[in-house]
């Protein structure tokens, strides 16, 4: 387990396009093409349009692989023209998902 302060993986700057389906918070189908601000092998952050609560289960698809994955909600940042930032996390740590290549190398031992 890391140390206070310090993070389970390395987070890269990258835009990443993403699919991004589930409810919003007033219970409405959703799924949003979206985009990545940074990537780690936990999560991303990403900017959504859909009302989201942390906690919330989503489905996160990336179109370059095809790989799908649920994850939940772990950040909300305040609405800015009509995007938030919204953090999710993986069930289990994902590096593949993002298929890069080579992944940092503070990835592999996860």
């Amino acid at each position: 387990m890391p140390q206070s302060g310090q993070r389970r993986s390395e987070r890269i700057l990258v835009d990443v396009p993403l699919v991004i389906r589930g409810e919003t918070s007033g219970k409405q189908s959703f799924r949003e093409e979206t985009f990545t601000v940074t990537i780690n092998a936990h999560g991303a952050l990403v900017m959504l349009e859909a009302r989201v609560a942390i906690g919330q289960k989503i489905v996160v698809m990336n179109p370059k692989n095809w790989d799908e994955r649920e994850a939940s909600v772990a950040y909300l940042g305040q609405p800015h023209a009509g995007l938030a930032q919204v953090a999710f996390e993986f069930n289990r740590p994902a590096p593949e998902f993002w298929s890069l290549d080579p992944p940092p190398q503070s990835w592999s031992a996860l």
